[in-house]
């Protein structure tokens, strides 16, 4: 029904950016949010950011607040997570989601991505 695709994680250095995309196709919603999960080898998988259908409402994880950007563009149903003065705790492979509203995307989201490698060295 939704299939969703990230690309532009990579190897990046301690203080480096990097801006993650991800491209929903299929219809699940009429309206919907969208978000960023992650998961670091040998640890549980996190909430990172999420935003609400207008780009109005955005909710971010504690860990990157000040440091992440997410946005979106609905003519290409894409999400993006800008990625400032990232740090070697940030290595993991980032998850696009995609629910009906904020609360469920930050939650537990019903359509996931499969994954793109997001390594900082130090």
């Amino acid at each position: 029904q939704v299939q969703l695709v990230e690309s532009g994680g990579g190897l990046v250095q301690a203080g480096g950016s990097l801006r993650l995309s991800c491209a929903a196709s299929g219809r699940a919603f009429s309206y919907y949010a969208m978000g960023w999960f992650r998961q670091a080898p040998g640890k549980e998988r996190e909430f990172v950011a999420a935003i609400s259908w207008s780009g109005g409402n955005t909710y971010y994880a504690d860990s990157v607040k000040g440091r992440f950007t997410i946005s979106r563009d609905n003519a290409k149903n894409t999400v993006y997570l800008q990625m400032n003065d990232l740090k070697p705790e940030d290595t993991a492979v980032y998850s696009c989601v995609v629910d009906r509203n904020i609360a469920v995307v930050a939650s537990i989201p019903a359509y996931w991505g499969q994954g793109t490698q997001v390594t900082v060295s130090s």
